[in-house]
């Protein structure tokens, strides 16, 4: 079997492999979205990549949202552990008030 045959299968294999997959990726990402945010739980990244939630972020935290250390070193940590930052801010109360605008954004779906 020439070299050319074999890549083609190899590729044949491949797409039918990727075929298969592409409706798991697909469920996935559609159960993420329809998950509800959490302040507790959901990653600072995934927020800021979803534009609705950052704008409930650029809204409610301004300070926060425009520090360059929270859009870059803070995408993989929740609200509620960069409280423990921004403390004078990222009150209990101001993090409940994210969360129920986060709340409000999931029942609008």
């Amino acid at each position: 079997m020439s070299f050319t045959s074999r890549a083609a299968m190899a590729l044949m294999a491949m797409g039918t492999v990727a075929a298969i997959q592409a409706p798991a990726f697909a469920q996935e990402a559609q159960e993420a979205a329809s998950q509800a945010y959490s302040i507790s739980e959901t990653p600072v990244g995934t927020l800021l990549d979803d534009p609705e939630a950052a704008e409930i972020l650029e809204r409610l935290i301004p300070t926060v949202y425009a520090n360059e250390m929270f859009q870059t070193m803070g995408r993989p940590q929740t609200l509620k552990a960069i409280q423990q930052f921004e403390p004078g801010v990222l009150t209990d109360e101001k993090l409940a008030e994210i969360q129920n605008a986060f709340d409000a954004l999931n029942e609008e779906d």
